[in-house]
């Protein structure tokens, strides 16, 4: 199975690259924004407060949700802080969190 252009597949793993917009009025995955340099990230939105990591709580939440995977799968390789961010979904069976993945979006 072919991974989306914002993510990428490790040994039980997958990476997936976002752009997160924080103070939004609701929580939504919006799509995947191909930028200038041919990158691909998946934008969401969530009405959490940038601080203290509740930005980041509510992301992982938003994607526990639509993955249907328990949020201890789920860490913040890079972008702790900032807009764009790196996740960590770890995976038992890969296929089933692809497929997934291609659902929500």
């Amino acid at each position: 199975m072919a991974l989306p252009a914002f993510a990428r597949g490790g040994d039980g793993y997958v990476d997936i690259f976002l752009r997160v917009t924080p103070n939004a009025s609701r929580d939504a995955i919006e799509g995947v924004e191909v930028r200038d340099d041919g990158q691909a990230r998946l934008r969401l939105r969530v009405t959490a407060q940038p601080e203290k990591g509740k930005a980041n709580k509510a992301v992982i939440g938003l994607l526990a949700k639509a993955l249907r995977r328990p949020k201890f799968a789920f860490g913040v390789v890079s972008g702790g802080t900032a807009r764009d961010k790196t996740l960590r979904i770890e995976a038992e069976n890969l296929e089933d969190a692809l497929s997934e993945l291609g659902k929500a979006v």
